[in-house]
């Protein structure tokens, strides 16, 4: 079904026209119960979206939208393990990865029967490594250990090392490694021992042309330094679904941790993919990851729909983009460790929903995934959010602050905290020409006044929601991916489109394979488009 042709499609736009010409101000000024009616809370997590542009009557009509789209049903067949990625002929099952228990989704069909071992074997490998038992090629104990991926196989478990390098472990090194660029790989080569650093090839196909061009370069430099081409089994270790391939790689059998063709990349930080997060982490914090997701996995399972984070966060994007028009959202971490939360998500929620072809192929008729950007709020303050004031665009924000600061000096905190607060509240009320020609009178002759006025005026009503997270803790923070995932998903229902699939991505792919042997022999680039072969020309030149 075509949603926007539903009843409660039409009934949310006929509702949208009556509310478009109200402001957050009258909003909060004609409902003392505002804020309460528009915040839910969940284990660490405070969701307050009261300075959305929006009210209880606008959430009661979204909900409607979920039963339209079926949701019960769909998150159903997700957890059932039926193939919802039709396109792939795929489960989709990554909430398996953090599931405590078996079996799961069904007696039946069991996959904790191999998510369990593995997570055993990883936690065995880390913990190894975390005490110093993990020898090297000459004896020495591994102390760097540097994860090759893209991606999903690099973003979430980046992401997530960076956001608790309070609890990692003080002694060990841990790095990431995801572009061709060799500025990246380079410089970090040569910081490190080949004697005691261990590589994590992390690719499904274990054909990845980023991931392999890195590992083959780490390989080489690993062999020309120890000169033996046997260390590779000792410094190497590979997260794939094509066990044979890393193993004709040089790695040792032992050393290959298995992923699944129901997990999609940029849901997989909680398989194999993570292990590098385990290292730094250690196993029980690994665990406790795990196990707010998986509680955040029950949340959304069994709440009824109108006190479901996930499901209210996901209606709240519908609403931005598909009735107020909202072309971006802004994700604005006010906190240091979630520097790389926005870079994640964009990945989760535009590589998920960045379609215009519904799941039965035909096209659709309404907006889907807004762009998503984002960047650390309180840096942003002194960048862009001079154009989030006064720009004219509606961009929606989310902003995410902890309240207890995870490397606490005096005052910072509560700087900071101010500061998340104030920008969601001026970014909402603004300042009228009133308020601004009563704070200038107090300073400024009448004829100055009046030439600046203009200058001082914010219009405001300027949505946001924010989310209060009571620490960055494991739990916390597996709880918060998870619901941003199960969002990405609930838009994906309703919408109508396949999440789990990226063929976009593969078409980059395939155009990088067919123009890179161009690059060295000029008779290939024949069939090139007229621009791509200047390009090539112009870079022959120079590499020349």
């Amino acid at each position: 079904m075509n949603i926007t042709n539903s009843a409660a499609w039409k009934a949310i736009e006929t509702h949208r026209q009556s509310l478009s010409p109200v402001h957050l101000r009258e909003l909060f000024a004609g409902d003392p119960e505002r804020v309460a009616a528009l915040s839910l809370s969940f284990e660490g997590i405070h969701y307050d979206f009261s300075k959305q542009r929006l009210n209880s009557t606008t959430l009661a009509l979204l909900l409607e939208l979920t039963r339209e789209a079926r949701l019960v049903e769909a998150t159903t067949r997700m957890f059932s393990g039926e193939k919802i990625n039709v396109s792939e002929d795929r489960s989709v099952l990554h909430v398996a990865l953090r599931r405590s228990h078996a079996p799961f989704p069904s007696a039946d069909f069991d996959v904790m029967a191999e998510v369990l071992p593995t997570r055993q074997r990883m936690a065995a490998f880390a913990d190894r490594i975390r005490a110093g038992q993990a020898l090297g090629f000459t004896g020495l104990p591994i102390r760097n250990v540097v994860n090759i991926g893209i991606g999903g196989s690099d973003l979430g478990p980046k992401m997530l090392g960076y956001a608790l390098r309070s609890i990692s472990h003080p002694a060990l090194g841990v790095h990431y490694v995801s572009n061709l660029d060799g500025a990246q790989l380079a410089p970090l080569l040569q910081t490190l021992d080949p004697r005691t650093t261990l590589f994590l090839v992390a690719s499904k196909t274990f054909t990845t042309q980023e991931t392999m061009l890195n590992a083959q370069t780490a390989r080489d430099w690993l062999i020309a330094n120890l000169g033996d081409a046997a260390a590779v089994a000792r410094h190497f270790a590979a997260l794939t679904a094509k066990p044979e391939r890393a193993v004709d790689f040089g790695i040792n059998e032992d050393s290959v941790f298995p992923l699944w063709d129901w997990v999609g990349g940029r849901f997989s930080l909680w398989s194999a993919v993570g292990l590098a997060l385990m290292i730094a982490i250690g196993p029980q914090a690994f665990g406790d990851l795990l196990a707010g997701a998986e509680r955040m996995d029950e949340h959304f399972r069994t709440t009824p729909f109108e006190r479901n984070l996930p499901v209210v966060m996901a209606l709240i994007g519908i609403w931005n983009t598909n009735f107020l028009g909202a072309t971006s959202n802004a994700v604005l971490p006010y906190n240091e460790s979630l520097k790389y939360f926005p870079s994640f998500l964009q990945q989760l929620e535009m590589e998920s929903n960045g379609k215009s072809v519904g799941i039965d192929g035909q096209p659709l008729t309404q907006a889907t995934n807004p762009v998503v950007w984002g960047e650390l709020g309180n840096n942003g303050q002194h960048a862009f959010f001079q154009l989030l004031h006064q720009g004219g665009r509606l961009v929606p924000c989310d902003f995410i602050a902890a309240v207890r600061s995870d490397f606490p000096l005096p005052g910072h905190q509560e700087a900071l905290l101010a500061n998340c607060f104030a920008q969601s509240a001026a970014l909402a009320f603004g300042k009228t020409a009133d308020e601004a020609r009563q704070e200038l009178a107090r300073s400024m002759p009448p004829a100055a006044l009046a030439e600046l006025l203009p200058h001082k005026v914010f219009v405001g009503n300027q949505p946001s929601s924010t989310l209060l997270l009571s620490q960055l803790d494991p739990q916390t923070l597996g709880a918060l991916v998870a619901l941003y995932e199960h969002k990405v998903f609930v838009q994906g229902i309703i919408w109508g489109l396949n999440s789990f699939d990226q063929w976009g991505v593969e078409l980059g792919k395939a155009v990088a394979s067919s123009i890179l042997p161009a690059i060295a022999d000029p008779s290939l680039a024949a069939k090139l488009d007229a621009s791509t072969q200047a390009l090539l020309a112009y870079s022959r030149k120079h590499l020349a």
